[in-house]
């Protein structure tokens, strides 16, 4: 696993190939305030805990075996609420990038 308790995840990547990343993450931030759009689209299902998935000026809670899939380019972060969550989630490149890479410096 690649920890980034800085961010608040950890992240397993099980596949990579030439058009998508298939990751695990272990979620223990609860969402983050400020929201941020990169090209793409994100999709995940919640392996355990429930997620928090503010989407825009919506608030999605995303619960165990629940999935959720949106455009990367509406405003968007996540996070877990109540405890550690584990989502599986597919990733295009941009998406892997924003959510796997490191921080961007501030």
């Amino acid at each position: 696993p690649h920890q980034h308790p800085e961010r608040g995840i950890t992240t397993w990547l099980l596949s990579r190939d030439s058009g998508q990343t298939v990751a695990k993450l272990r979620i223990t931030r609860a969402v983050p305030d400020e929201l941020k759009v990169h090209p793409g689209r994100d999709w995940f299902t919640v392996l355990s805990g429930t997620v928090v998935l503010r989407l825009g000026d919506r608030t999605i809670v995303v619960a165990t075996f629940e999935a959720a899939e949106f455009s990367t380019m509406v405003p968007h972060a996540f996070g877990a609420q109540g405890g550690p969550a584990e989502v599986l989630c597919i990733l295009d490149h941009e998406g892997e990038r924003s959510h796997l890479g490191p921080e961007p410096a501030s």
